[in-house]
């Protein structure tokens, strides 16, 4: 949520603004604005809405500039309103642009009212601008002005100054929200993410917390946390610019469901190689999994998904137990540690503030071991932890995750059977067995994907509904949550998911004929309960709509439409089955004509609370 460029260079920096704001739109806001230096003044434009009306905007009013800074805003304190939107500026003379929430920004506000300063907004951000300008007055070093203001701050930060009087610098600061400085040939840039300056750059640093930094054209200088100068790893960007494109694909969304197979197949080549060894989680993995007692697992939104279902493989595969935990939830309760506990944390970004935080108060309760599953490499939550597996889905734009999802289940999946390995619980063939079932896994994904038409035919069905229920039972009951979540972010459709066996415990109050009931039916050892679990809700007049497996006996009949997806995947069916759920809710997003990839509300990378 919220996204951050900036450019320092030789050139007209606005292009290079605007396309970085452009390729930060997937993470979410709801206004735009770029300011620059320019002769005698700082040049701003804002603009509510997508970043397309303020580039028109720009481009109006001929703004040009060698120094400049952009931002879309995803609106915490104050309305979705233009004076809202960044870049704020204080007395003409210092733009800021600011992802995070400053949490005692209602003290500083009344502090700077007493100095002087007016308010044009209501946010946060508003303060930042002040206090640069105030420590600024005092001694014109813009650095220093910026290293004073933070130190005021209590919260989570990035941002990026410009001065007036200051053409030859760029300051940008980090606390709690990713930030990273991009390095060119006579020009630098700063971004919150790297896809927004990869028609620049390549070669990036990724900031630390409490890092500060001063660009000009040719050097960039850092400061740590403890005002200590410091240098950072320089690191070369695999991200394709062709992974921000949408090629042929109406939508990222469509084109990132039918990616997952070669992303699961990416993520798996080391482990077809190997196989279940601990190596694939870092040099340390072989001492730290043969020693932990239990696994502890933090996530939130889709990743903590993926972690309930990884629960069902871990306890029945390695034998030992396994707690998941909401992190925002986590970080905010008097929770028992035992030492000898894995914390492992899901982000596909690596950057979710909430997930960061839990970490780091494991860390504090005791817990010494962490392992990250992460799809951005060296973002911040892996290099907070011990071991971390990789996986290798490529850039995910859409709001909603889907290749994320399904490779984050592949590695821990992995995991569970390393942990098993190591306990003694899976032999040589059985591993053998495992192994080959992920190598089809990638085919049985693809042929879920050809399920398309069919489930683009129930799409009208559900348009016209209100509410939907998806129950699933075991291993599935997961992935009837993510598909009820998927339905509600993209479609603005109120689901629900449910254990199966849980129905006539109070859901089945809701089912009538207006309430669609989707059933993940997959042929394993709980059909027939899920079976009677439909003839609940048929009695009551439901309208049923069930992904079963190829040799599953169901047929369609009035009131049950059923779609078989590939014959039973075994351990590995919550995989094959997320795929058509995810299927069901874009296609019923477009029945609707909702916005697909930015869903209202909603943002890729969360990094406030």
């Amino acid at each position: 949520m919220c996204g951050i460029v900036g450019a320092i260079a030789s050139r007209n920096v606005v292009p290079v603004l605007v396309e970085g704001l452009k390729r930060l739109e997937y993470r979410g806001y709801d206004s735009a604005g770029i300011a620059v230096l320019a002769g005698d003044k700082i040049r701003r434009v804002r603009r509510v809405g997508r970043v397309a009306e303020m580039e028109n905007a720009a481009m109006a009013e001929d703004l040009t500039g060698q120094v400049g800074i952009g931002h879309t805003r995803w609106a915490t304190h104050g309305g979705v309103t233009e004076p809202n939107a960044h870049p704020h500026v204080s007395g003409e003379l210092i733009a800021v642009v600011h992802n995070g929430i400053i949490e005692n920004h209602e003290a500083k506000r009344a502090e700077l009212r007493d100095a002087g300063y007016t308010f044009s907004s209501q946010t946060d951000t508003e303060v930042i601008a002040h206090l640069v300008h105030h420590y600024y007055q005092q001694e014109r070093n813009l650095f220093a002005a910026v290293k004073h203001a933070v130190r005021e701050l209590t919260g989570a930060y990035a941002i990026g100054v410009i001065a007036l009087d200051r053409p030859d610098e760029l300051v940008c600061a980090r606390m709690g929200c990713p930030l990273l400085v991009g390095l060119g040939e006579g020009e630098n840039f700063i971004a919150s993410d790297v896809s927004a300056i990869l028609s620049a750059t390549r070669r990036v640093i990724f900031l630390e917390e409490g890092d500060i930094g001063l660009l000009t054209r040719d050097s960039v200088m850092l400061t740590d946390k403890d005002d200590q100068p410091v240098e950072r790893a320089i690191h070369v960007s695999d991200v394709s610019l062709a992974s921000l494109e949408l090629g042929p694909y109406s939508h990222f969304m469509q084109k990132e469901i039918h990616e997952q197979p070669k992303a699961i197949a990416d993520t798996l080549e080391n482990l077809l190689d190997s196989g279940f060894v601990p190596e694939l989680f870092g040099a340390q993995a072989a001492d730290v999994l043969s020693r932990v007692r239990g696994v502890k697992i933090l996530a939130c939104g889709t990743s903590y998904y993926a972690g309930l279902t990884a629960k069902y493989w871990i306890e029945a595969m390695a034998g030992i137990q396994c707690d998941v935990e909401i992190a925002s939830e986590y970080r905010y309760r008097a929770a028992w540690a035992d030492p000898e506990h894995l914390v492992v944390t899901i982000s596909q970004s690596g950057e979710t503030l909430d997930t960061m935080e839990a970490l780091k108060y494991a860390r504090e309760l005791g817990h010494k071991w962490a392992l990250s599953i992460c799809n951005v490499r060296e973002s911040a939550i892996p290099r907070a932890s011990d071991l971390v597996f990789y996986t290798r889905a490529g850039a995910e734009i859409g709001v909603a995750s889907t290749k994320a999802f399904t490779t984050q289940l592949v590695a821990l999946f992995t995991l569970a059977a390393t942990l098993a390995k190591l306990r003694g619980k899976l032999g040589d063939a059985d591993e053998a067995r495992l192994i080959d079932e992920l190598r089809h896994l990638p085919g049985s994904v693809q042929h879920a994907l050809n399920l398309e038409p069919q489930i683009k035919a129930w799409a009208d069905r559900f348009a016209a509904k209100n509410d939907a229920l998806f129950l699933g039972r075991g291993l599935h009951y997961p992935i009837a949550l993510e598909g009820a979540l998927k339905l509600k972010e993209i479609t603005y459709i109120h689901a629900e998911a449910y254990p199966a066996g849980e129905l006539k415990h109070g859901p089945l109050a809701l089912v009538d004929e207006n309430m669609p009931v989707v059933v993940i039916a997959p042929n394993d050892s709980l059909l027939e309960k899920v079976k009677s679990n439909m003839q609940e809700v048929s009695a009551r007049g439901g309208e049923l709509f069930v992904f079963a497996d190829l040799d599953s006996h169901f047929e369609d009949s009035p009131g049950v439409h059923v779609i078989r997806t590939p014959r039973h995947s075994g351990v590995l069916s919550p995989i094959v089955h997320t795929i058509p759920v995810q299927m069901l809710s874009y296609h019923v997003a477009l029945a609707r004509g909702t916005d697909v990839d930015k869903p209202r509300n909603l943002a890729k990378s969360v990094t406030v609370e």
